[in-house]
């Protein structure tokens, strides 16, 4: 099997990346590691077999998402990590077990690929079909600038995810006052635009997170990085299947 590996040396760390109504799935319906051919790399694996309570949001392998069409490299509505990213996840995820949530992923690696696809659809001024729902407050040619895009992605290295929590009990994704990739100040970590539940909920995501070697990103809530990455100057671009 052969897999195309896109190493690049270089220190830049893109992040830029709202959530809709999409389907949250709990994994079953992703293929079996199993019994079928494996499609990652060594040193890589997936979030619903290591995480077994862990739901699914894949935007991007939907329309459901900024760009309004499925990203490019995305071929399965999966999460991968780097088995380092999935070991201090899934302490992580154990602990917010206990409090009575779990975790919803909208997120994972990123194939080059799909952020080769983002930085196309933010050079496009006539594209603006998401405006409303992703970026109602950020003109579309400031995203570079302000951060919410990039040519190189810290998900391309294997060790960041995009999260959320829901309740154990209901089943209900908690309230964190913004949707996944919204671009703006909402989602911004210490937003005065949310509500103290809300802020308390985002909190209680973070503290977690950075107790088991994450790190957040300022302007996204559920953006977190492994700090002490596996592979800190590559970035990747076998799909996501």
């Amino acid at each position: 099997m052969s897999l195309l590996i896109l190493a690049i040396t270089m220190n830049a760390c893109g992040n830029g990346e709202n959530k809709g109504n999409g389907q949250i799935s709990n994994g079953e319906n992703a293929d079996n590691g199993n019994n079928r051919e494996r499609h990652i790399p060594e040193g890589f694996g997936y979030v619903h077999e290591a995480i077994p309570d862990a739901k699914y949001d894949i935007r991007y392998y939907t329309d459901d998402n900024f760009v309004g069409t499925r990203v490019d490299g995305y071929l399965a509505p999966v999460a991968i990590l780097t088995s380092e990213a999935l070991r201090a996840l899934t302490k992580a995820a154990d602990e917010l077990r206990e409090k009575g949530y779990g975790i919803i992923v909208f997120d994972g690696y990123r194939p080059q690929k799909a952020v080769d696809h983002f930085v196309r659809w933010a050079r496009d001024p006539a594209d603006t079909l998401t405006k409303a729902k992703y970026y109602p407050e950020v003109d579309k040619a400031d995203l570079f600038i302000k951060g919410y895009i990039a040519e190189r992605s810290g998900h391309t290295r294997g060790s960041t995810i995009d999260l959320s929590l829901y309740d154990l009990e209901t089943g209900e994704e908690v309230d964190m006052g913004s949707g996944f990739d919204l671009f703006g100040p909402p989602s911004h970590h210490g937003s005065d635009l949310v509500t103290p539940e809300q802020a308390a909920n985002r909190i209680l995501l973070k503290e977690t997170m950075e107790r088991h070697g994450f790190l957040p990103y300022s302007r996204e809530w559920w953006h977190y990085r492994l700090a002490d990455e596996p592979y800190p100057e590559t970035f990747f671009d076998f799909n996501v299947q």
